[in-house]
């Protein structure tokens, strides 16, 4: 079955738990499989590392998983309006794919946390899209025809869904954010799907 790589990292588990939802939505989607992938953190010190496989949750992502998968759903939480620097990190590391078009053509929907309203949420979001954009994926995003876009009091953007954490990132996942997340996924799936025919 065709599946959809849904790559994340979470530092404190909101953007794990929208990954998860995402992974759902793409789940609905008769035909589509979802893989929950992460990175691992970095660290400042070069001679600290994580180990090679996580103690819980996704397995670390390798360039295969980007190579085998017919879309991908991004997410990371926000750094100063930015993807957090081991997601960066990670990307960094792609050129290989770069050079060889592996993932040019292939759908991107992307998904944040931030502590604030105004912390940064859309401009992660379109950061998030630069990489994505110089290796030639497409950029899925949510239409208005979300109806929780025009509700929702705390995350949801046209760029991506998004979470709204408190400054003490303990807000959970209202219930529109919920919703859009699995209609991110959906919708990946279904361009994805179309597309790889």
């Amino acid at each position: 079955m065709p599946e959809i790589l849904v790559l994340y990292y979470s530092h404190r588990g909101a953007v794990q738990e929208m990954a998860r939802l995402v992974a759902r939505g793409i789940e609905l989607v008769p035909g589509a499989s979802a893989r929950l992938r992460t990175v691992p953190r970095i660290a400042s010190v070069t001679t600290v590392a994580q180990p090679a496989i996580p103690e819980a949750g996704a397995p670390y992502c390798e360039l295969a998983d980007l190579q085998q998968c017919i879309g991908l759903a991004l997410g990371s939480p926000t750094r100063f309006g930015n993807m957090a620097a081991p997601m960066k990190y990670f990307w960094d590391g792609t050129g290989a794919l770069w050079l060889n078009g592996a993932l040019a053509g292939k759908p991107a929907a992307l998904f944040t946390s931030t502590s604030s309203l105004h912390g940064g949420q859309e401009t992660t979001l379109l950061s998030m899209m630069l990489p994505l954009m110089h290796h030639g994926m497409l950029i899925v995003g949510l239409p208005y025809t979300a109806p929780e876009l025009s509700t929702t009091k705390t995350g949801g953007t046209p760029y991506g869904a998004s979470h709204l954490a408190g400054s003490a990132s303990d807000l959970p996942v209202s219930a529109e954010e919920k919703t859009l997340c699995i209609a991110l996924g959906r919708r990946l799936a279904e361009v994805a799907l179309k597309l790889n025919t």
